[in-house]
């Protein structure tokens, strides 16, 4: 399609993803799972990987039941190693020739006293999973993503940063009393700034490196904090509700599709206008 080339914007080819096949890490439960379905839904062919092999083939089950193309299928794998993502894209290669979305959603956090936060579980593990499996897993997969690509069908990553990037409180509902998140908010921080650098790096080649910021989805992640803030937590989402399945799922379609392919380095937040809402000078009131 050239500039003035208007012949085919119907939705089925700006959003389509059909025949496209997709890696997403962290797919057995959460957001990795929503999306993850909502792929398969559309005919992409879907890998899921994660550390839980039993979570895995639940989630494998549940996404065939929908899947409108090739089967999904799983793949164990630990990615809080260099050796653990060079072990995932090694079995990956076994499978396939050909990668056309990455989505790097793989991600832990770790609550803790600030006076005795653990330096190996708080920090060096967080990091290793949220930051340096990102780099390690697109550095492997950059020759199978630019494989065939152009500037009109490019390669995707998707890397799952948070609104914790950009929101900088540490203690809150989704931890417990007395402890706070330090390591998880400059770690999704880290995937903002990775992700400017990847989209400069990778653009030559044919590659778009876009990050989504999440925010409340209930989750494996966000399960405690619900449970114990129960409906308070909805006084601070001004939509009225929790991010759902299509929230996630439509996003990276988009950014999955023809409709995104001029679309590279960017940052999206999806919380429902949430960030707003502690930025507020005074409370709204209802006259």
């Amino acid at each position: 399609m050239t500039g003035s080339d208007f012949s085919d914007l119907s939705l089925n080819s700006l959003f389509r993803v059909q025949g496209k096949i997709v890696l997403v890490t962290g797919g057995g439960s959460g957001i990795g799972k929503m999306m993850a379905t909502g792929y398969a839904q559309n005919g992409a062919k879907v890998y899921i990987a994660a550390r839980k092999e039993k979570q895995l083939q639940e989630a494998v089950n549940d996404i065939n039941k929908v899947a409108t193309g090739p089967k999904a299928q799983y793949i164990v794998a630990n990615l809080n190693s260099k050796k653990g993502c060079d072990d995932l894209v090694a079995e990956f290669k076994k499978r396939e020739e050909k990668l056309h979305v990455l989505v790097n959603n793989s991600g832990i956090t770790w609550g803790g006293n600030y006076n005795d936060f653990p330096e190996e579980k708080g920090w060096d593990n967080v990091f290793a999973v949220n930051v340096k499996s990102i780099f390690y897993m697109t550095a492997g997969l950059t020759e199978y993503l630019a494989k065939d690509a152009n500037n009109a069908d490019p390669g995707r990553v998707i890397n799952i940063s948070s609104t914790a990037s950009v929101e900088p409180a540490a203690e809150g509902p989704l931890s417990a009393d007395g402890n706070g998140t330090w390591s998880y908010q400059p770690s999704k921080a880290a995937v903002n700034h990775l992700t400017s650098t990847l989209a400069v790096k990778l653009v030559s080649r044919n590659i778009t490196v876009n990050a989504i910021l999440p925010g409340l989805y209930p989750s494996k992640m966000t399960a405690f904090g619900i449970k114990a803030a129960g409906e308070g937590l909805l006084m601070g989402q001004p939509t009225g509700r929790h991010g759902q399945p299509s929230d996630i799922a439509g996003l990276a379609l988009f950014l999955s599709s023809p409709a995104s392919a001029h679309i590279t380095g960017t940052h999206t937040i999806t919380d429902g206008g949430s960030r707003f809402a502690t930025q507020a000078i005074a409370p709204s009131v209802k006259l």
